[in-house]
């Protein structure tokens, strides 16, 4: 059967009203009901209370630590109301998190309102939103594509529109570039999994409306169901992505599947129509091939899930998740690092699913008083192997001049004590500085500069956790976590009398491509 890694290479990704109240936010917590915060939030209550029992919810948060996976954020509700929730330390509440493709759910909510406003109809022509950009060849195929083909990925093509959009940017628009690219099959007959039909559709929004997806959407969704301080990448012709790189916090993704869960109503508002949620979540078209999470059909943007016909999803690469389960009244929202996404949501399966009762169940202070123990216990370790090292006072505030590199780095100075340190490269454009801790997290409070950029990655900016461990004597071992985004990276510092080699593995590197980095070491001496 295909991977879902496997299936996103060959698709060209890369990459009712119910109430709510303010609640107590730390970083992890199987929340009290008599918490309270100043801003919106919402309740908390035991699993009890909702017909869960606290141990199912201690036993999911075990296997995912056994799992060999990296979680970053996890939160579970029934009845609008959180359950539990959980943040793997250095990520962190507060901290806004890259969805992938989880953002084609965003954009897909964005075209049914609007076809609310009457703005378009899934049945509207794709071409003709966009008369300046079209090919010189219009064949039956691109004449017949609609709107409905973009949002369940049957736009015709049988390879990734992706690549082709990018590679010829400068040249001509990504609109244009799309619409170049040849439909090996009539629109509506073929399923394939096409992260540029997203972008399209963000596009058409912008044909009509003259707004971004981001702009689009803030009065009448972000607003309203108090998302704030989100982002959202941007082609080069200043459009949203659309089919990735938005970038909201856990609580926005439970915010979104609450949404659908009340078939588009907020504190007593429809704001889309419980047609158009029934409509977008249900099985448009088959998918993937085999027999999983994957396979159960796609709806506008939302994939079906494997459990249960009533299930469905949105899902972004390495495992950001906004599940929608109407049969039991839930909703859960995950975010992580995760090379097997399989596996990631079968553990979710496995452990909460058979615990759902249709009553609350008998309080069980002791249990819940483990589960919010565990919660609060959550965290990624950072690598440790040595904290010092008899060649740190050697290195300390010695300038490295650099070797000519494509880092536009000059020098690097390194300063290591014993329960941090820091490293500043001197560049052109002025003095960048990682702090890091040793063998503990550190957040750099402002914006560190990321100066060795992980191939084939977008870069939006990220606050960057960084802790440091001692391999030898001769080697130091920096790991960032760019908290903000998703992926990890790390530099090995070899230090040889008056020299200093750095090289790099991403967390990508170390989980694909056999472990390869084609980022060049970077020199220098003293």
């Amino acid at each position: 059967m295909t991977t879902r890694r496997e299936f996103l290479s060959k698709s060209s990704l890369s990459l009712l009203g119910l109430s709510v109240v303010p609640a107590l936010l730390t970083q992890c917590k199987s929340a009290d009901a008599d918490a309270i915060i100043d801003t919106f939030s919402f309740a908390r209550v035991t699993p009890e209370s909702e017909g869960i029992a606290s141990e199912a919810i201690a036993s999911f948060i075990n296997e995912a630590n056994k799992s060999g996976l990296e979680w970053h954020s996890f939160k579970i509700l029934r009845r609008g109301n959180v359950l539990a929730e959980g943040h793997w330390s250095p990520f962190k509440e507060e901290y806004k998190h890259t969805l992938y493709s989880l953002s084609k759910s965003f954009t897909s909510t964005a075209v049914g309102l609007a076809v609310r406003e009457g703005l378009i109809t899934v049945e509207d022509s794709v071409i003709s939103f966009f008369p300046e950009e079209l090919p010189n060849s219009i064949d039956e195929h691109l004449q017949n594509m609609k709107i409905k083909h973009l949002l369940t990925m049957n736009s015709g093509h049988d390879t990734g529109t992706m690549d082709d959009m990018r590679a010829k940017s400068g040249e001509q628009t990504w609109i244009k570039s799309f619409l170049e690219q040849p439909l090996a099959y009539s629109p509506g007959t073929h399923f394939f999994y096409n992260t540029g039909a997203t972008y399209i559709l963000g596009a058409i929004i912008h044909a009509k409306t003259g707004q971004n997806l981001e702009e689009y959407l803030k009065p009448r969704f972000f607003d309203k169901l108090e998302i704030s301080d989100y982002d959202w990448e941007r082609s080069p012709e200043g459009l949203n992505t659309a089919g990735y790189g938005l970038r909201v916090k856990t609580e926005d993704i439970a915010k979104l599947g609450q949404f659908y869960l009340q078939n588009g109503t907020w504190n007593g508002e429809e704001i889309l129509s419980a047609e158009w949620v029934a409509e977008a979540s249900k099985k448009h078209t088959e998918s993937q091939q085999g027999d999983g999470d994957w396979s159960q059909g796609y709806g506008y943007q939302f994939w079906r899930c494997k459990p249960e016909p009533g299930f469905y999803r949105g899902d972004g690469a390495y495992g950001q998740y906004c599940i929608i389960i109407p049969q039991y009244d839930m909703t859960i929202a995950v975010t992580s690092e995760s090379f097997d996404m399989g596996k990631s949501m079968q553990i979710i399966w496995d452990t909460i699913l058979p615990a759902v009762e249709g009553k609350p169940l008998r309080e069980n202070r002791k249990a819940h008083a483990e589960l919010k123990a565990l919660c609060e216990s959550l965290s990624i370790k950072p690598p440790k192997n040595k904290s010092t090292s008899t060649n740190a006072a050697l290195i300390n505030k010695r300038i490295y001049k650099a070797a000519s590199n494509d880092y536009g780095i000059k020098s690097l100075t390194f300063d290591v004590a014993d329960d941090q340190g820091s490293v500043v490269f001197e560049t052109n454009d002025g003095q960048n500085v990682l702090n890091f801790g040793l063998q503990k997290w550190l957040i750099n409070d402002a914006y560190a500069v990321n100066n060795f950029p992980i191939p084939s990655r977008t870069h939006m900016p990220s606050l960057i956790e960084a802790s440091a461990t001692w391999i030898d004597d001769d080697t130091l071992q920096i790991t960032r976590k760019f908290v903000e985004a998703i992926h990890g990276d790390t530099l090995l510092c070899n230090f040889n009398e008056d020299e200093v080699t750095i090289t790099f593995k991403n967390s990508i590197s170390q989980n694909t491509h056999n472990g390869e980095d084609e980022r060049e070491p970077l020199l220098a001496k003293a």
